[in-house]
């Protein structure tokens, strides 16, 4: 960061090749280090002045957050044109019902284990992970739901779990 300490120009100033003047409003938040990278994905994104000028209508104290923000959104957007974060939002949903999905069969598999372990009727088949990740999908797009492959392949669990009911029984 440049502002008069004579230890360069901040990433912003430094990706758009021009001097670091002090007060420069994006070096307290782009460094000459990593700062670079960030506000190239920003610039591209949104643009330099469009950045500045945002950063300008905001209190000092939020600008950090601001900052991180855009940054984040950014390279988001650099990652996925279409969806950006909105993208990494339902990637992150899919993985939640694989996860639950999982978590029921593992539970199930338990159940099952230990009824037949104490000898008693087995309890009524739960949900498959089919049906769980066919209901929360219903909740999201389904052009989004249908492109995204997930993210926990459970097969090598059921297949241990498999294996281990049948050398109990």
């Amino acid at each position: 960061m440049s502002n008069g300490s004579g230890t360069g120009p901040c990433g912003a100033c430094k990706f758009l090749r021009r001097k670091c003047v002090k007060g420069c409003i994006f070096a307290p938040y782009f460094d000459s280090e990593q700062g670079m990278a960030h506000f190239a994905a920003v610039h591209k994104v949104f643009g330099a002045s469009n950045a500045s000028k945002l950063l300008l209508t905001i209190p000092p104290n939020k600008r950090l957050e601001t900052v991180v923000t855009l940054c984040y959104e950014a390279l988001a957007r650099v990652r996925d044109p279409v969806y950006g974060c909105v993208g990494h939002i339902f990637s992150l949903q899919q993985q939640a019902v694989t996860l639950q999905a999982e978590l029921a069969y593992v539970q199930a598999r338990i159940s099952t284990l230990q009824h037949h372990h104490h000898h008693l009727p087995m309890p009524p088949p739960t949900p498959s992970q089919a049906n769980v990740a066919a209901a929360c999908c219903s909740n999201l797009s389904s052009s989004v739901c249908t492109t995204m492959d997930p993210l926990i392949d459970i097969t090598d669990l059921r297949n241990v779990l498999d294996q281990q009911l049948d050398n109990s029984m």
